[in-house]
């Protein structure tokens, strides 16, 4: 469904499970309370009705609508809306897949579309229930607690990107090079695309820290924002280093790569001179027994008694005189 949870808070309490959408704004209206509505994958129509009950700026709903949104903050009026890049490790096929997370926080809402299965945010929920002086800080509460749960499940993802590395660099000093190149290549693509949901975080918080003071956001509340802060910059730092591991990966590969290509075509020359050194020995016999073996009548010292002797002899002498001079050229 896409309506996945759907609440009125007051006094950091749930009070209400509104049926619907309409029950929702006017138990709101009613009580004075905090609306939570978490939204996955929904219609242009569900969209629309919300955007029309809070008043969101056309440009957030089109955003939220179209999705493949980089990770950004942006403030309409009273409205901030933050777009959040969550990801996921794939230990079945080794990789990150990444999803899209849009929030809007109000004055006394939080609407959240999710476009993807991360992150967990019934656990964010459940989270904030069991903790109802957060959810007294208002709507900046449950977006720290959705920002604090994205970062954490970026925890899994470094890890397996590290085990990848590991077995990467195994094979990198093991000699295996089949498909070597290409899973580095790969695996680099990831943590770009990693560090480019990361890497807007780090502004992100600074923005909303700095306008703390001018929101009224709860000293508490703006410790929590400054701890997530610091695991940002520490992921940050993390992947960084992991960019750095990869290039020098891919530049270390292609130098063993031509390294052994070098040093096979050494070897396929050495073995190239030693057949060219025999053959240059076997060619001195061949070719006093080939001139020798022309029958013709009139040949010099054919008739003579020592030519035979003299063909064997000059058959070895040419191929001892051969032997000797490959032997110095290191050629055999």
């Amino acid at each position: 469904m896409p309506i996945v949870d759907n609440a009125v808070y007051v006094d950091g309490r749930r009070i209400q499970d509104p049926a619907n959408l309409t029950e929702t704004f006017e138990h709101m209206r009613d009580h004075q309370g905090m609306a939570w509505i978490g939204l996955y994958r929904p219609t242009e129509k569900e969209v629309a009705a919300v955007a029309s009950e809070f008043s969101l700026h056309p440009l957030a709903v089109e955003d939220a609508l179209t999705g493949h949104q980089r990770a950004k903050l942006e403030r309409f009026g009273d409205v901030l809306f933050a777009v959040l890049r969550p990801a996921h490790y794939d230990d079945a096929n080794e990789s990150v897949a990444f999803g899209e997370l849009h929030v809007f926080v109000g004055p006394d809402f939080v609407v959240t579309v999710r476009h993807a299965d991360s992150p967990d945010l019934a656990q964010v929920r459940a989270r904030m229930e069991k903790q109802p002086e957060l959810l007294r800080m208002g709507p900046e509460a449950i977006l720290y607690a959705i920002l604090d749960q994205v970062v954490d499940e970026y925890a899994p993802v470094l890890a397996g990107v590290e085990n990848d590395i590991d077995e990467i660099e195994e094979k990198l000093f093991g000699g295996d090079d089949a498909g070597l190149s290409q899973r580095i290549y790969a695996l680099a693509r990831e943590v770009i695309g990693l560090h480019k949901s990361t890497l807007p975080l780090d502004d992100m918080l600074q923005r909303l820290l700095q306008g703390s003071d001018k929101y009224g956001v709860d000293i508490e509340l703006q410790r929590s924002l400054r701890d997530v802060l610091d695991h940002v910059i520490r992921l940050n730092e993390r992947i960084v280093a992991f960019r750095s591991i990869l290039d020098n990966a891919l530049t270390v590969h292609s130098t063993l790569v031509t390294q052994r290509q070098t040093d096979t075509s050494l070897e396929q020359n050495e073995q190239v001179k030693k057949i060219s050194g025999w053959a240059a020995i076997l060619f001195g016999p061949t070719l006093v027994g080939t001139i020798y073996g022309m029958n013709f009548d009139n040949m010099p010292e054919l008739h003579w008694t020592y030519g035979y002797p003299m063909a064997l002899g000059l058959m070895v002498v040419s191929s001892v005189v051969l032997y000797v001079i490959f032997k110095k050229k290191r050629w055999l």
